[in-house]
């Protein structure tokens, strides 16, 4: 699938601020050329240009970006086109103050920072609207432009009264009746109930805090309100050019808002991506990072574009590493190996002040092609031409991970077990990382209806505290007709209200997993169990224990608790349901535990994988488009045994025999004769 057909290519390059250098002519004329030897073919423009763009109400000057897309399209380089929404010219903030955002203790922000705003200001939305359509009418047409980006990293939540009472308009559309919600908002507890619409604040530290499905309800609300502003600049933009594709830039690990339901109001997902490389473990940094590559796939089970990487390093945690040798090139293709149609950065030329001056860039304050970091970026760019063939090709998936914004965030209200420290996001990782070092393909998918699992052969649904979507339904009729199910502790609680399911848990799965929940012990962290295998492996428990009773006489022990007063007591189960079988893996286990049970199914199932001889530990195989990606994730050379005769996309080559991978390299293979 083409992201942006204007321009069906792999694209190169990133975020341009020519609107903080007008008053250098030169160094504009100086980016072009700069851009060329990059083998820049792309950039983003205008994403914070609103003061530039609008300087006074009402009064547009285009003319800067006239000049600079022109120049731009005569280059050959293309544009992706902000709306400038995400940060607002102080003209707006002080003739409208009601633009400005209201934080959660009620208090009116001063002007500033960005996405500052009231999501439901009649004015700001006027006002986006206007210089949205203004810029369509003069843009959209242009042969430059090939995609749309909408704002900037959306987040956050408003408290103002509009907000309030568009919450209060969200939960009737929810409930229906008062009686309803206070029915499934359980508010009888603590004399909580509401007599009155009037009377629902939304939850504050100075207020309503102990109603935790009323603050699942304010995410479920404030991700509402960002999609809804999300589709007022889409049809802004559209109405003006509805070919012309709609994105805006996500984030990793994100907490505010449900992705799934935002991915919904684009045309596909781009996202910032920021790793912590030589930070500790490289390794897990990658699984981590690959982990959100699939994850931004899956959201629309399309390609995506990478929006936002560093060249070098970054200026905002405590401390700043730039890229060891290789690192660039291996991190940016990793994002093309699993689904990116780009590789885009964050920044292209270091600004001289603002809070960003020393975030990496490609081109530094000395202006210089003869760096380091311009070296690797022109690696990357020649790199991305190699491998044109791949845009727009898809990943080969059998496995499918649940991974659901709602329950996270129920899990992260919770108060039981581990308060707060549930790990929700961590957890998944661990099971991810077990397969992405096998080389097996991972799509994601949430609880939501239309949630189809039937094209999967192996589903994961880590700590599945809350049901929602009828996901118990589909679980079941999935291992009933064939399938591998995975499921953990604390599991099957509650539903989407929240509300506590008065039966044997997991709620729905008793009977596919053969087991039924009877407590669980939470671990200090300097406490830790034994998970031991029937043929006498021990792996490390830490966390959470949950101790399980069969329910069925055909339920398999494949592995028991190792000490305290439940040792011997089962702790990963296994039970045949119809076609298919289902396992309970009843605590927290640490890495090599979970390798040890998804490197036993993985050879069970004969699941597919992208590399069909061993690697080297910290050597890792993604497939894109028939292709394998092998990447080094270590600081030493790793030597690699082909099985059979190869291309590679990188160099040219016809290899055979031994491959050896630099420290931190990566090299893109072709079957030539043997299947991968």
């Amino acid at each position: 699938m083409t992201l942006t057909p204007r321009f069906p290519a792999l694209l190169h390059g990133g975020d341009y601020n020519p609107d903080q250098w007008l008053d250098r002519p030169d160094i504009l004329e100086k980016d072009v050329e700069l851009m060329h030897k990059a083998h820049v073919n792309c950039v983003s423009l205008a994403i914070f240009a609103w003061a530039r763009l609008e300087p006074e109400e009402g009064v547009y000057d285009f003319s800067w970006l006239d000049e600079v897309i022109d120049r731009l399209w005569k280059a050959g380089i293309h544009v992706i086109l902000a709306t400038p929404s995400g940060a607002r010219p102080a003209w707006l903030a002080q003739k409208y103050p009601e633009v400005l955002r209201v934080n959660d203790r009620l208090q009116r922000n001063r002007f500033g920072g960005r996405h500052n705003h009231c999501p439901s200001s009649p004015v700001y939305l006027r006002k986006v609207r206007e210089i949205d359509t203004a810029l369509a009418r003069r843009y959209a047409g242009h042969p430059a432009v090939i995609a749309w980006h909408i704002s900037n990293e959306f987040s956050g939540s408003c408290y103002c009264p509009l907000c309030q009472e568009r919450f209060r308009t969200f939960l009737k559309k929810r409930y229906g009746t008062l009686e309803e919600m206070n029915r499934r908002q359980w508010t009888s507890f603590w004399s909580m109930a509401y007599q009155s619409w009037e009377q629902v604040e939304p939850p504050m530290p100075s207020g309503q805090m102990s109603n935790l499905t009323l603050r699942i309800d304010w995410q479920r609300f404030s991700t509402q309100q960002c999609k809804d502003f999300i589709l007022m600049e889409r049809e802004a933009v559209k109405a003006v050019c509805p070919e012309l594709p709609v994105t805006a830039n996500l984030m990793e690990r994100f907490w505010d808002y449900d992705y799934f339901s935002l991915a919904e109001a684009l045309d596909f997902v781009s996202w910032d991506s920021y790793p912590r490389w030589h930070s500790g473990d490289d390794v897990k940094t990658a699984s981590d990072t690959a982990m959100w590559h699939d994850v931004m796939r899956s959201l629309k089970n399309q390609p995506f574009l990478l929006m936002e990487s560093t060249p070098s390093l970054v200026n905002w945690v405590p401390v700043n590493k730039p890229k060891k040798p290789g690192m660039h090139l291996l991190s940016s293709l990793q994002a093309v190996a699993h689904g990116s149609d780009s590789v885009l950065y964050f920044q292209w030329r270091k600004g001289r002040g603002g809070a960003e001056q020393y975030h990496g860039a490609v081109v530094d304050h000395n202006g210089r092609d003869d760096t380091r970091t311009f070296r690797q970026v022109t690696d990357v760019g020649l790199a991305l031409e190699k491998l044109e063939s791949l845009c727009g090709a898809s990943q080969k998936t059998e496995v499918c991970i649940l991974y659901d914004w709602e329950n996270r965030w129920a899990l992260d209200f919770l108060q039981a077990a581990r308060r707060e420290h549930m790990h929700y996001t961590e957890t998944v990782a661990g099971h991810y990382r077990a397969l992405w070092q096998q080389g097996i393909g991972v799509d994601f998918r949430d609880m939501r209806e239309e949630t189809d699992l039937s094209g999967y052969r192996l589903v994961i649904a880590p700590l599945l505290y809350m049901q929602r979507g009828g996901i118990d339904r589909k679980l079941r009729d999935f291992v009933a007709g064939g399938g591998t199910l995975v499921a953990t502790y604390f599991s099957g609680l509650a539903d989407e209200d929240n509300l506590a399911f008065l039966s044997d848990t997991p709620h729905g799965l008793t009977e596919v997993l053969g087991v039924r929940t009877e407590e669980i012990d939470a671990l200090y962290d300097s406490e830790e169990n034994r998970l031991v295998t029937r043929d006498g492996q021990s792996f490390s428990l830490t966390e959470l224990c949950e101790i399980i009773s069969p329910v069925s006489g055909d339920v398999e022990v494949l592995a028991t608790y190792g000490s305290d007063w439940y040792q011997g007591l089962p702790c990963l189960t296994r039970h045949l349901y119809g076609e298919g079988q289902a396992f309970c893996l009843a605590a927290q286990a640490e890495q090599a535990g979970l390798d040890w049970l998804y490197g036993r199914l993985a050879a069970d199932l004969g699941l597919h994988a992208a590399w069909c001889a061993p690697l080297p530990a910290g050597v890792v195989a993604t497939e894109r488009g028939g292709c394998a990606f092998l990447q080094n994730y270590t600081d030493k050379p790793q030597p690699v045994s082909l099985p059979g005769r190869f291309e590679s996309l990188l160099t040219g080559e016809t290899l055979t025999g031994t491959l050896t991978l630099q420290p931190y390299g990566i090299a893109v293979l072709r079957a030539a004769e043997t299947a991968i």
